[in-house]
Parts: structure tokens; sequence; C-alpha cells
């Protein structure tokens, strides 16, 4: 795993990859090189820094170049063994032992048509000296970030948006459709990026750049098509593709550890990980008794405890009571966009308690959740829909008014099924699609809308037709495998996968998602819906797999969110914050956001009345990446 960043046909190209190259330093401190070729047809510099996973001597230290051909790669092939030996069979011959060889010689010897052979998560940059051309591709999933600016006829890229923004923040200015995206979701859509003009290489897909300017993209896989054709074959052997991708991803010539939260999709990883390497380790969370007990939190370390004893796995815990008005900027800066899901802060420390036991690569449950149906919102809507059956005068007179009354909190206590109830109901008598979106983000269109400058009102309606257009762009036929499908394309990519590479890369750590995996994605989507949710329990196609692993109390255990008591938070270490800088912040003094909405919205979080934590801390953390960007320059 490591950072890349190049310039091509750049004046000031050179300076620029280097500044880049320093900027992502974090991601790869094991080595750092820079590829320069200036023959008068090309001015190309690709940059990389190297976090040494597979073969770690210095030969496949990159940029890597070989007859004609120079790669700067981010990723891990899990497949470069038999890729190998495939090649090696025809005639090629390896000077190293690591996978970026691999990549390298696929492509020589197949193009862009090597791109669906690979099994990994991977972004890259190929330069092609004979023909002069740059190439740019991504993963199947988007697990690996790669973003780009056409510049002066040419291109910029990097792993990471502060790359760019450090090479030319000058010349940047924010997007405020993006900005009011992250308000909506919490996080940013694939499609979006918080700066105009910078792209997301979308993925499954590959662009060419050439010396005269013109280029190409291209998508070689595509989720939804991938689905469909699932969908309409048999359903898969769960137990088989799961055990496999697992084991296909604990290749490194280096320790792998786990993590593992006592929920279903750590645990299973974590046990099927102990089979194939019974020297793993495996890393954990807990929270402050008082901010669980504001939060109405379970304690999810109990079962991450018993499932280590159970399968003889040392277990590290680790306590998330950060400094968090200190760590706030830091995590800021970290995730690059504005993400305002504090899970990220979970996943910072853990990796760096990882990486200061000397740990590089740990294995997470990511993924499961959106591809089996495991989510709450996913039950939720199935319910929401059971809901709309009832009689008008039930739901409108009796059930509506009776939850609107609720509060949140009691004598210091967060009430959780009070909080989850008020949530149901903004979207239970909502269309599919509407009731899907409106599950899981911020807002409803009124209220968003209430919250922004009058100016901005447009910019709502698109974000809400940009959803609906992808939601239904798909042939599926049942209800929750088309959640599923928008999950695994919006939710997954644009915030989990985000957060997971920003925060573990930070800390120096690469984390790997066997879940995500094309193979994995392709027999999720074999199964019915039908076989994922049924009553009022959600994922079932995967614990019943999982009963051939792991205790019933482990899989049938309630949900519990990966998350942090934002609430505490909010209302204790952040108070004087939310103050300061959110309500006599940049946001709200530049009439972006209408001041007396969020003010009132601050107090009924306070009063008790809603749980408006969330939309508050995103607030705060959209607020503090304005100052950020603004102080390097970036205009808004």
């Amino acid at each position: 795993m490591c950072g890349i960043a190049g310039c091509y046909q750049q004046h000031d190209g050179l300076a620029l990859a280097e500044t880049m190259s320093d900027r992502i330093a974090h991601r790869g401190p094991d080595a750092t090189g820079v590829h320069r070729v200036e023959d008068g047809r090309i001015s190309a510099y690709l940059a990389h820094r190297r976090l040494s996973i597979i073969d770690l001597t210095g030969a496949a230290d990159q940029p890597f170049s070989h007859q004609g051909l120079t790669i700067s790669y981010n990723g891990e092939l899990y497949n470069y063994k038999e890729l190998r030996a495939e090649l090696a069979a025809s005639g090629t011959t390896f000077r190293t032992s690591s996978d970026t060889e691999v990549v390298l010689e696929a492509w020589r010897r197949w193009g862009p048509a090597a791109l669906p052979r690979f099994r990994g998560m991977f972004a890259f940059a190929m330069l092609d000296e004979t023909t002069g051309s740059l190439f740019l591709a991504r993963d199947p999933m988007g697990i690996k970030p790669l973003y780009f600016r056409r510049r002066h006829g040419g291109v910029i890229f990097a792993s990471e948006l502060k790359a760019l923004v450090a090479a030319i923040g000058p010349e940047l200015r924010t997007d405020p459709g993006a900005l009011i995206a992250s308000m909506l979701y919490y996080w940013l859509p694939e499609q979006r990026c918080a700066i105009e003009g910078v792209e997301k290489l979308p993925p499954g897909s590959w662009a060419e750049f050439r010396p005269d300017g013109t280029g190409r993209q291209e998508t070689y896989w595509r989720v939804a098509d991938v689905a469909a054709e699932a969908a309409a074959g048999p359903p898969a052997d769960l137990r088989q593709v799961i055990e496999e991708s697992v084991a296909a991803h604990l290749v490194a010539d280096v320790p792998v550890s786990t993590f593992l939260s006592g929920g279903l999709d750590s645990s299973l990883v974590t046990v099927l990980a102990k089979r194939s390497d019974p020297g793993i380790d495996a890393y954990t969370i807990t929270f402050r008794a008082e901010d669980q007990r504001l939060e109405a939190m379970p304690d999810d370390a109990v079962y991450a405890r018993k499932v280590a004893q159970r399968f003889g796995i040392d277990l590290h815990e680790i306590e998330i009571a950060p400094d968090v008005v200190e760590l706030l900027p830091r995590i800021v800066d970290i995730l690059d966009e504005p993400i305002g899901d504090p899970a990220a802060i979970n996943t910072l420390l853990m990796c760096d308690a990882a990486r200061d036991a000397g740990v590089k690569v740990l294995l997470s449950g990511m993924g499961a959740d959106e591809l089996f149906g495991g989510y709450r919102k996913h039950l939720a809507c199935v319910m929401g829909a059971r809901y709309q059956r009832l009689p008008g005068v039930v739901r409108n007179g009796l059930v509506g008014p009776a939850v609107r009354r609720l509060p949140v909190t009691a004598n210091g206590r967060g009430l959780r099924y009070a909080r989850w109830a008020k949530r149901f109901l903004t979207f239970a008598d909502l269309p599919e699609e509407a009731a899907f979106r409106r599950s899981y983000t911020m807002y409803d269109a009124d209220e968003l809308t209430g919250l922004l400058n009058p100016d901005l009102e447009p910019y709502v309606g698109k974000l809400l037709a940009e959803h609906s257009d992808l939601y239904h762009d798909t042939t599926l036929d049942d209800h929750v495998n088309r959640m599923c499908l928008a999950d695994t394309r919006m939710f997954l990519p644009g915030l989990n996968l985000a957060y997971t590479d920003r925060a573990s890369m930070a800390a120096s750590t690469e984390v790997r998602t066997p879940f995500v995996d094309p193979e994995v994605v392709r027999a999720a989507f074999s199964i019915p819906g039908r076989d994922k949710i049924q009553g009022r329990q959600g994922k079932l196609a995967l614990k019943r797999a999982a009963e051939a692993w792991l205790p019933k109390e482990i899989i049938y255990r309630p949900k519990a969110s990966f998350s942090a008591p934002l609430r505490a938070w909010i209302g204790n270490d952040l108070r004087e914050l939310v103050d300061d800088v959110l309500l006599d912040g940049q946001l709200v003094g530049s009439g972006f956001l209408q001041r007396e909405a969020v003010t009132r919205l601050v107090a009924d979080e306070r009063a008790g009345r809603e749980d408006y934590s969330k939309q508050i801390w995103q607030l705060l953390t959209l607020e503090t990446w304005c100052r950020h960007l603004g102080a390097l320059g970036v205009s808004t």
C-alpha cells in the first residue's frame, strides 16, 4: 500500500510532483522516488511513496520501470502469484517477487484488458514511453482513491486531494454543490468532488492521456451489470466464496492483524483468518462508561472478548477517549473532503495503536452490511413498506403524534429507541427510492433548503435527482437488492472505503476488506433479497453461512454500529467549539448557512427535544474543512 502522484505535460511538473509526494509521505514511509521523462515530446513525472508489504527489498521500490513502461502503483494484487505464473509460462522474466512487477508485465501483455484479471485493490499510473501515453486505472469497487485534474493540456494526479491542494491550491475553488451534498449525506458521493475541476477516477475504470492533448476514459467493470448477471443465475455457495476471499487477502510478507468489534462481519473475517494464520491477533475499541451511557451505546467489547477467548486470539483493546477538540482539525485534514462520520476517528486510533505495535496490515469486515442487507436502514425501509399498509387514521392519528412527543434523552441517558422511532417516521410513508434516501441522509429537502442561503436551493433539487437516477439505474427486481446495490455504488465508496483509506494510511497502515471483492460481490447479488431480510432479521443469508464457523451468540446478537459517542462530545467536549467555530463561523458569516436555522438546530439538541448531534458534528467538520482549505489558498 502506498501513495502515488504525478504530472503529465506540465511545464512545472517536477516541482509539483515533489510537492505532492511530500504531502502524502504518510502513505509510504519506507521508500520514495520520482521518475522523470523529458524528451521534447512528453514531459512526465511519476512520484511514489512506498509502504512495503510484498517483496520488502529495494528492488521492488517505485516508480518501477522496465523496457519502456513505468508504473507508480498503490495497492495489493491478491492473485499476483497466479498471474505471474501465467506470464512466466509465456516467456516473461521477472526481476523481483513483487506484485508491482506483475501489474506492469500484465499491462505490457494485455493492456487495459489486464484490469478485469486483477483481484485486489489498486490505483496506478502507467507511463508508456513508446507511445507517450499516460494511463490511470482504479480497482472495480473503488477501494483505493485516485484524484486528477486536467491542466494545461495534460493532467496532474494523486492518491489524496490534499496533495493537489498543496501543489496548486491558489488555482482551486470549492464546489458549493459538493459542500451541500456533504450536508445531505455527511459524506460525498463518488460522482462529486469538494473542489471544482478535480475529478475522481470512477471505480472500475481507466483513462488515457496522450501527448497531443487527446484522451479517453473507459469502464471495464460495473457493479450494476455484475449484480444483474448474478441475480439471473443460481445462488452462490457463500461459505466457499467468503472463505476463499479471506484466505486470498492474507497474502503478505509482513504480519497481518484484524479489526474485531465482536459483530458478525469482523468476527467472521477474524476467525477465518485464524484458520489460515494461527498466529493472527486483533484490535478492538472501547468507550468511556459515561459516553456510552449518554449515547445509549452497547458494550461491543464484551463480544469481541468472547470471540477472542473462544478462538485463542490475542486481543488488543483501544479506549476511544480522545481529546476531541485537538483531534478535530487533524481528522478533518486526514479525511481530505468534508466527511462527517466520526467512525473515522475509531479507525485512526486503532491503526495508530497497531502501527505502534509494528503492524502494517489489518483485515476489516467492511462491506458485508452493504452487500447482504445488514444496516438498520435496510430493515427499516422494508418495515416502512409494511407500515404503509396500515390505515391512515392509525399512522397519522395515533402513531405519528405519539412518536413526535417522545424526548430523546431522560435523566442524562440517551433513549435509543425514541431516536430510532423518530427517524423511522421521517421516511416510512415515502415511495421506495425517496424512503431509502431519507433513511440514511441528514435532512429532507425542506430541512436542507431551510439551512441554506435561498440562492442555493437549486443545488438541493439536483442532488435529489442524482440520487434518484442512480437508484433506478438497475434491472434488479427486488427491493432489498436494489437498496444493497445503491449502497454498494454510493455509501460504500463514498463513505466507508474513503474514510478507511485516509484514516489507515494516515497511520501508515493498510486495511484490507475481504467482503469488498468482485467474487464476493457477485455471490452476494446471486442471493435473493427475501433470503437477506426475513421478518425482523437482516443479513440472514450471511448469518446462515457463518453458522459453519461462529457461535450463534455472536451471529444473532443485536446489530451495533461502528460509531462514536457523538452526543457526549457535542454536549460536553465540543460545546464551546460549537458556539465559537460553528455559530460564529465562516459558513454562517458568509450567509452560506442561515444563522437562525443553525442556532435552532443547536438549541433543540441541547434541550433534548431532538437528536441533532450527527448534524452538528457534520456542520462543525464542514466549517473546519472550509477554514483549512481557505488557509491553503483555495477560494470559496
